[in-house]
């Protein structure tokens, strides 16, 4: 090889090593923007959904006010839902409209920092902070904790992880959750080093020291969450557990797709870890 074609490679290569270098700051920088993909403002009430629901504020730990809704059932099991990172939790009442008339949970939906009506910008600390109070609003409102069930579903997850290791509760659900941020990132963005990735919201090297029964619900078509993510989760955590896949189910419609099957899991579930009544 000559020299000029030898200059020329390293010219080349040291091209594409800026580029790398540069997009991987760019989206270090931007990381928050894409990882928290908030929508403001509330378009439809329960009402809409034939809903009935009371409105709920809560106060997070560093004094940023949350707004939401607690969804009335007929049970005394509280559902209560760590939504995922996109859009708000108005994009949850058609499914909080199937648990109500199937499950018959009261649902407690609130918005994190940043989404719908709530104040303040998403970052990891900001969501575990807004998820302890949310729970701890529920508890105020005379619920027993065993009567609680945290739902955490894709981003929530790791949110409903972390409420389940620092307060009591009856159950945990994670629905499409993944292992951690540098773990989806590896499969999505794969020339981002992990190290530069702030964001953790890591449930992998947490779920084993979940003492609730827990219940694992995946679909087999996630194009974003694969089910190897949940079939690590799964593995890693302590009996009692149960694992479900929900076949032919995207990201964003398991409630939709999973049918009476994904539905008879909850019933058992909840059957199963119901406590004293």
């Amino acid at each position: 090889m000559g020299r000029s074609m030898i200059d020329t490679v390293l010219g080349i290569t040291g091209l594409v090593l800026a580029g790398w270098v540069m997009l991987v700051g760019i989206l270090a920088l931007q990381e928050r923007r894409l990882i928290f993909l908030p929508t403001r403002g509330h378009p439809a009430k329960p009402a809409d959904y034939g809903l009935r629901a009371d409105e709920l504020r809560v106060t997070a730990g560093d004094g940023t006010e949350l707004h939401g809704w607690w969804i009335q059932g007929s049970s005394d099991r509280v559902l209560v839902w760590y939504h995922g990172n996109a859009g708000n939790i108005v994009d949850r009442l058609d499914n909080a409209r199937l648990f109500v008339r199937r499950l018959g949970v009261d649902i407690v939906l609130v918005d994190y920092r940043g989404y719908g009506l709530s104040q303040g910008k998403p970052d990891e600390r900001g969501l575990y902070l807004d998820g302890v109070a949310i729970y701890d609003a529920v508890v105020a409102r005379g619920v027993r904790p065993e009567d609680i069930v945290l739902f955490g579903r894709s981003l929530g997850g790791a949110v409903a992880v972390e409420v389940a290791l620092r307060r009591p509760a009856g159950a945990l659900v994670l629905e499409s959750a993944f292992r951690s941020v540098p773990a989806l990132a590896r499969e999505h963005y794969w020339f981002v080093p992990s190290a530069v990735i702030r964001t953790r919201l890591d449930t992998e090297s947490r779920i084993h020291r979940v003492q609730l029964p827990k219940l694992f619900l995946y679909s087999d078509r996630d194009e974003i969450v694969s089910l190897d993510h949940g079939l690590t989760l799964f593995a890693l955590a302590k009996d009692p557990k149960c694992f479900h896949v929900i076949e032919g189910a995207g990201h964003n419609d398991t409630y939709l797709v999973g049918g009476e099957p994904y539905l008879a899991m909850w019933e058992g579930f909840l059957k199963m870890t119901r406590v004293g009544h």
